[in-house]
């Protein structure tokens, strides 16, 4: 199979790498770019642990084929914290409320958290509840990760 040439933005930098046509996104970020706070679970868009945000909206990433992001933003949990490794605020958040357990949904958590502050500031607990639904975690009964979204957007305001 013949390698194509992908460029895109990653969490601000331009990126030009040779791929498979078949490659899947979250397979690229891990496996060739060593970004591996974006994780696989079910790779069937499931469980949404792979979630990153593409032009500011949140996919699966085991779903979608890198070549797919030709030309667009990809920004994964790595891009959220600022050059000088200080934290995003919901990041920040999901910490001091207690949100992370194991940790392992917590990226997708906060990716999808991070969409919904762009694009809504003050947003209600139903907003919050549905904007991670996609999202399973097996450790928390959610109020934690509830109540660490609405204290970051809080914060923001």
């Amino acid at each position: 199979m013949n390698h194509v040439e992908l460029s895109f933005k990653l969490n601000g930098q331009d990126i030009s790498i040779q791929i498979l046509p078949n490659t899947l996104l979250v397979d690229l970020l891990r496996d060739r770019l060593g970004l591996t706070g974006t994780k696989t679970g079910c790779r069937q868009g499931e469980c949404g642990v792979c979630t990153v945000l593409l032009d500011g909206d949140p996919v699966n990433s085991c779903l979608l084929p890198a070549v797919k992001v030709a030309g667009r933003s990809v920004t994964t949990i790595e891009g959220l914290a600022t050059e000088d490794g200080r934290l995003d605020i919901i990041q920040e958040r999901f910490i001091s409320e207690g949100a992370v357990q194991c940790g392992f949904c917590t990226p997708g958590m906060i990716m999808n958290a991070k969409a919904l502050l762009d694009r809504e500031a003050s947003p209600s607990e139903t907003d919050i509840k549905k904007a991670i639904s996609g999202v399973l975690c097996r450790c928390t009964g959610y109020r934690k990760i509830v109540q660490a979204v609405k204290s970051a957007s809080e914060a923001k305001e």
